[in-house]
Parts: structure tokens; sequence; C-alpha cells
């Protein structure tokens, strides 16, 4: 993918969720471009850079900051943006580039309803962008990426390594074959680089899975030897796994668990990005984590202080 420092639509960029785990790879690259940096989220980081303004607000509760950029990448959830978009683009937006999910497929036919209902706002979302910027010539571009990880902030990768750290084994249920395709979320950031000013991209969504395709069982074996340890699997039923997570989702940190997603185990959630690939070089890495892409990082830790790049990547 390119990162070549040729800006044609705006050197100014707003980043909305940027304390997300994309955000804590996309600020970094997107500075060390020369673009200059707007980022706002629900809490701000500790520790400061000259890099990158900070707006401190909360979008789902209505706040949005007026700022002066004629670029948003939308990191935050996908159906908040539709409802600030036509003030934006009335004070003179020019790019959109936003992050939907793959959930909009995989989570249509769900026995969970408010499953079903998340992948309805991520799918009228998508085409509320598409209303209201194509009207008025805003080139837009949706990713829908599959599972993400990479610095510990994810509700999947993240959860099974913290399970692993805590009990040293990890419960399967039935065969484990479902295929997944895990992402990381650098991968990602460069894909935001690639589409800036890419016409190939404009007005288009596009599916963004990882570079393998592995069986859960697979994929939380890497897991286990990225955290150092040999795999050991407890087999459970699947009421009992259904149970364990309805109880879990009883916890405020786990309530987006659902039995919905105890069927999921045994199914193949896989995407082609072949588009990606063919418009703007999209060519995302293995799954192989490291113990630093398993733990909790913040934007201002280690070598990922806005200003300097991931080493990897």
């Amino acid at each position: 993918m390119s990162n070549a420092k040729h800006h044609t639509v705006s050197i100014s960029v707003l980043v909305t969720g940027a304390t997300s785990q994309i955000g804590l790879f996309l600020l970094p690259r997107l500075v060390s471009q020369g673009f200059q940096v707007h980022a706002m989220s629900r809490t701000l980081p500790s520790g400061s850079d000259p890099g990158v303004i900070w707006h401190l607000g909360d979008i789902g509760i209505g706040e949005f900051p007026r700022v002066d950029a004629a670029t948003l990448i939308h990191l935050a959830p996908l159906p908040l943006l539709p409802r600030f978009l036509p003030s934006l683009v009335a004070g003179g937006l020019k790019r959109v580039i936003a992050f939907g999910s793959t959930s909009r497929f995989s989570k249509q036919n769900s026995s969970d309803a408010e499953e079903r209902s998340f992948a309805l706002r991520l799918i009228q979302a998508e085409q509320a962008i598409a209303l209201c910027c194509e009207p008025s010539g805003i080139p837009w571009t949706v990713f829908r990426p599959t599972l993400i990880y990479g610095c510990g902030k994810d509700k999947n990768v993240t959860v099974i390594a913290k399970f692993i750290r805590r009990f040293g084994f990890f419960p399967l249920l039935g065969e484990t074959k479902g295929l997944r395709q895990p992402v990381h979320a650098d991968d990602l950031a460069l894909a935001c680089l690639s589409v800036l000013d890419n016409p190939a991209a404009f007005n288009r969504a596009y599916d963004l899975s990882g570079g393998e395709t592995l069986s859960y069982r697979q994929m939380v074996e890497r897991i286990f030897e990225g955290l150092g340890e040999s795999p050991k699997f407890l087999r459970a039923p699947l009421p009992v796994f259904q149970a364990l997570m309805k109880i879990a989702s009883l916890l405020p940190r786990y309530r987006y668990l659902s039995g919905a997603m105890a069927l999921r185990i045994n199914e193949n959630l896989c995407f082609d990005h072949s588009e990606a690939s063919r418009d703007f070089g999209y060519s995302p890495r293995g799954f192989r984590p490291s113990s630093d892409d398993l733990a909790p990082r913040g934007l201002y830790a280690g070598n990922n202080r806005i200003g300097k790049l991931p080493e990897h990547g």
C-alpha cells in the first residue's frame, strides 16, 4: 500500500473515535505523513503531542467538534455518523472514510434480536452515507473489517488472551472448525492512508479481512503461542457454554456476550478482500500475534507515542 506524501484532498484530517485500536496506529501514521490531525474521543489520552489537536466529545449524545478539516476518518460506531453528516457537508467536508463491520452480514440472521438490529443499523448507516455524500460530490469509502486485534482493546482476540492468562486453558465448543480472519489494526490504518486520494476507492465499500484464514481452534492456538503458552483446551457442551456466556454478560464489561456468539464459533465468517487489494494494494499480515498485540496499550505508551510509527506494519 502506498505511503506517498502527496495529498490532493486536504492536509487537515478529523479522526473520530481516535483512542480506538485503529486510532492507536492511525494517528502516528497521519502525523508522520505531514497531516494536521484533529482527534476526537470521549476520553483524552494521558500526555500530549504537538502533532495532534485533541477534542473531547461524545457523538453518541450529540456532541461533535467544530473543526476546519475537509477530511473525516470516522472510527467511532458507524450508525452514529449519518446524524452529523449533513452539517459536516454544509460546513465544507470534502472526503469521508468510515468503518463499519462485516457484522452487517454475519449478524443479519442471528437468533439474537439485538444482533439483528445492530446489523440493520450498519446497513442503514452505509446507505445514509452514500445518499448524503454523493449528491454533493463528496467521495466516501466504507471499510468493513473482520475481527480486529493489535493493541489489547478488542472484544474477541483480547478476551480470549485474558481468559488464557487467568485460567491457563480455553474452553472449546464442538469441533470449533468455524473459519476466522483476524485483521491487525495497523493494516486498517494503512488502508486509510491508501484510499485518501485514490479515486478507485471513491464511493465504495470494502470487506477488509486478515491475511490468513484459520479455524477457530487454530486462531486460539496462535493466541496461546503469542502468550508463550502451550495450547490447553477443555471441551464444553453447547448448553454449558451458552450458560457461561449468559452469566458473564451480567457483568458490565461483558454485556456484549450472547448465546448467539457461542453458536457462531462453528460458523465460517470469511470475507474476500481481493477488491481492496486490486484497488489500493491492501495486503494484510497473517495472524501471528505477539505479546504486544495481546496486551492493552494506550496512545502514549512505548513505541506508539503519537508522532512515532509503530515498529511493525
